[in-house]
């Protein structure tokens, strides 16, 4: 879809906002600030997920906040907010529990693949904090069955939103037996949640123990379809978006010793590290103020969801597409398909003017240096920006300083330095309109894979040393 985008780009009056027929459907690409803007905050009421998104979702996620528009969605966002407070997103305790698991896995100074094992320690922590289930993924392989699944179920579903009105050619029998297993997995927790009280449930709220997400879920409807819908989202969205931002950004750190050097100095002076370390309290992650920059800096190269979907819930128009120079308005039918690109929007050098390339990583920019409004939307924006956004950055700014508590450097497995070696091109983007420039975009030091997030394709073999 990427490469789509730059092919389909090229020759257009305004490259970053144009149109293709797509199985006779009139479906428009952007990668403009201005148009994100209008359709995910100033006219927020003339767009929504649309029907073709909901119906492609509908098996995995049914009625969930994710994948409902209009009076729905506004009732479900509302009761989920409380649900992520600062009280609830400070609490670390969940995640050192599975972080106990992994740091000694990193140990011996051998290749880790840490796609793996970031995906599982992310689904470990998911399932904990929205379940208060133990699936140790990490620690043991004896519920690996629902490791597995979902990894299934997120190729599965790639391919039924990448194929669009081809869909119906993605075989749904295995997908389905997936579904029904992972449905399996959440019965018991949503059974027991569905036959507590009201009383005992306000009282779980009060103390904290054994509080879930689950649980508040439970507080404000007993619809068990409801509370499997809202789970299942929060599962996936928990699971997959930090495994693969954390999976990028100790790639990242593993070519570029000299941020690691200085993520680690920042560390040591905050929380120490080796023997004179202490656990990091939720105020010392938000003090670090490097930390934050290398997440900001691997969200704006790697936008967990590169690819977003909109459709116009009525007619309308977008601010930029139309005229004879592509600069102008352009007319939007009810019904129509907007797919708006976070990954070509957020690396666009005419938007944001910086004397670092921006296809570099490069987290000391974000000292001195503000994107421009609508150019940096790793989490959305407007009334649908991500509601568990603090969450994750809380998880993981706490999985970067526990690592290098421990450990004092990273580098790249032997198998990663022939793939490098292979590869001429460092950037993600082309430059001009030659025939190179595509090349330039795919022949990327890790070719990457939208598979729900932004994945790495492939493993990513990493050696610690501590």
């Amino acid at each position: 879809m990427h490469n789509a985008f730059l092919r389909s780009g090229l020759g257009k009056q305004n490259p970053y906002t144009f149109e293709v027929s797509l199985m006779g459907s009139r479906t428009i690409f952007t990668a403009d600030p201005e148009n994100i803007r209008a359709m995910l905050a100033t006219q927020f009421n003339d767009f929504g997920k649309g029907q073709r998104f909901r119906t492609d979702w509908f098996e995995l996620m049914g009625n969930s906040i994710f994948n409902i528009d209009g009076d729905a969605w506004h009732t479900s966002r509302q009761r989920l907010r409380s649900l992520f407070t600062r009280q609830r997103v400070s609490d670390l305790v969940c995640f050192e529990r599975h972080i106990q698991a992994m740091l000694p896995m990193l140990a011996g100074g051998h290749p880790v693949n840490m796609k793996d094992v970031l995906s599982r320690f992310a689904l470990d922590v998911s399932a904990d904090f929205s379940l208060g289930r133990q699936v140790n993924s990490l620690s043991s392989k004896q519920d690996d069955d629902v490791f597995e699944a979902f990894e299934r179920i997120r190729h599965t579903q790639s391919l039924i939103e990448r194929l669009g009105p081809l869909n119906f050619l993605v075989p749904r029998r295995g997908f389905r037996r997936d579904l029904e297993a992972l449905n399996s997995f959440l019965d018991p927790s949503i059974e027991k949640a569905i036959s507590m009280s009201e009383a005992e449930l306000a009282e779980m709220d009060k103390t904290d123990h054994g509080w879930t997400l689950l649980h508040a879920c439970a507080g404000v409807s007993r619809d068990a379809r409801y509370l499997r819908d809202e789970m299942v989202s929060i599962l996936i969205a928990g699971r997959d978006t930090t495994a693969t931002t954390m999976s990028w950004t100790f790639y990242e750190l593993a070519q570029n010793p000299d941020v690691l050097a200085e993520l680690r100095r920042e560390i040591e002076n905050a929380v120490g590290v080796g023997v004179d370390a202490r656990l990091p309290t939720y105020q010392d992650l938000k003090s670090m103020s490097f930390v934050t920059q290398v997440l900001s800096e691997t969200l704006r190269l790697y936008p967990n969801a590169p690819f977003n979907i909109r459709a116009a819930s009525k007619d309308t128009s977008l601010p930029r597409g139309g005229g004879p120079d592509g600069n102008g308005p352009v007319g939007v039918t009810a019904g129509t398909q907007i797919i708006y690109s976070t990954h070509v929007l957020q690396l666009r050098d005419d938007l944001n003017l910086y004397e670092f390339p921006l296809q570099e990583f490069y987290p000391r920019r974000w000292e001195s240096w503000t994107p421009r409004p609508w150019t940096y939307i790793p989490f959305n924006g407007g009334p649908r920006i991500c509601i568990g956004q603090q969450l994750a950055l809380t998880e993981m700014a706490y999985v970067l300083v526990r690592v290098f508590q421990r450990y004092e450097s990273v580098e790249l497995g032997q198998n990663m330095l022939s793939e490098r070696r292979r590869s001429k091109e460092t950037g993600w983007m082309r430059r001009g309109t030659g025939p190179d420039s595509v090349e330039r975009f795919v022949s990327s030091k890790l070719r990457m894979a939208s598979e729900i997030t932004l994945a790495p394709r492939g493993s990513v073999d990493l050696v610690f040393v501590e």
